[in-house]
């Protein structure tokens, strides 16, 4: 007589949900990045794709109109770095950018002060307000053709000096001109941060260095000066960073001329690309400022970092 073996008993429901756990744990984590998903894909259509295939052809002979392509490694590279007028784009930049950031930030700081005071009213600072704020209003086009009109042999500008100085034609006035009108384009940027920044100041830090006998000189620089230096920093890197991308105010007002007098990364890169359909060099050339760009975006994020 075989004796059977006693049923199994029902695994207990914890057992079960237990089975299940893994799936929903996997959900759980996937779900984030479902929301992320449009995000990314776009990111991916819009940025990725367009570097890397920009990267491509600058490895690349006889891109875009032609489909027989040749590899040619970094020859492109080795003619951008060799052409005279690039190094001329280079110094044109640096000077650009460099001059555009350190007087807007002068001219912010100077307004910002001027609108944070005590000594004005509230009507006469919103008369102000209005004013500085004004060139932020107009787009690239509206400043260049505005600009070229002042400037102009028989515009205001000229009128006012009393004089007939080729403003934009001139190869020894053109670069400080296009850099000032950048500079009349661009301070409100700088000044609206360090308004807010010195609108945040806790007004007992002034307080208690003017207990301790300081001056407004002092207290400029011993309290003003050092609750806003991480603004500055990060308005000054993100301020370089644009202004060396900076393309339509100087193509609407120059165009890069006369003769190579206000050329810039941007504009040389573009008459690569769509006066000589030199494509592939064109590339090499916008890889070369991209890797630029990424060292100048490289110490704005570190600089971000350490003050978090």
């Amino acid at each position: 007589m075989s004796i059977s073996s006693p049923p199994r008993p029902a695994p207990p429901p914890q057992a079960i949900l237990g089975r299940r756990r893994p799936s929903a744990r996997l959900v759980r984590r996937a779900t984030p990045y479902g929301f992320l998903s449009p995000t990314i894909v776009l990111l991916v259509v819009l940025m990725l794709t367009p570097i890397v295939m920009v990267i491509g052809y600058s490895v690349l002979d006889r891109v875009v109109t032609t489909n027989e392509s040749t590899f040619v490694g970094f020859d492109n590279y080795a003619e951008v770095l060799t052409d005279p007028v690039f190094f001329t784009a280079v110094r044109n930049t640096a000077f650009f950018a460099g001059v555009s950031v350190v007087v807007h930030f002068v001219l912010g700081l100077g307004f910002a002060l001027l609108l944070n005071t005590k000594l004005l009213g509230a009507r006469t600072k919103a008369l102000f307000r209005m004013v500085y704020i004004l060139p932020w209003l107009f787009t690239a086009a509206i400043i260049a053709v505005l600009w070229r009109l002042l400037l102009s042999p028989n515009g205001v500008v000229n009128y006012l000096l009393q004089t007939d100085v080729e403003w934009l034609a001139n190869p020894d006035l053109a670069l400080p001109t296009v850099t000032f009108i950048n500079i009349w384009a661009g301070y409100p940027f700088f000044m609206v941060s360090l308004l807010a920044g010195l609108q945040g100041i806790p007004q007992d830090l002034y307080e208690a260095a003017t207990v301790d006998g300081a001056s407004w000189r002092q207290r400029f620089v011993h309290v003003t000066v050092p609750q806003l230096w991480p603004i500055i920093i990060s308005m000054a890197l993100l301020d370089f960073i644009w202004t060396t991308q900076q393309f339509a105010l100087i193509w609407l007002t120059t165009g890069g001329g006369p003769i190579v007098a206000t050329e810039v990364f941007t504009t040389f890169t573009y008459k690569l690309a769509f006066a000589s359909y030199e494509f592939s060099v064109a590339a090499a050339s916008a890889v070369i400022v991209l890797l630029l760009s990424m060292v100048l975006a490289f110490f704005y994020v570190r600089h971000q970092k350490a003050w978090d």
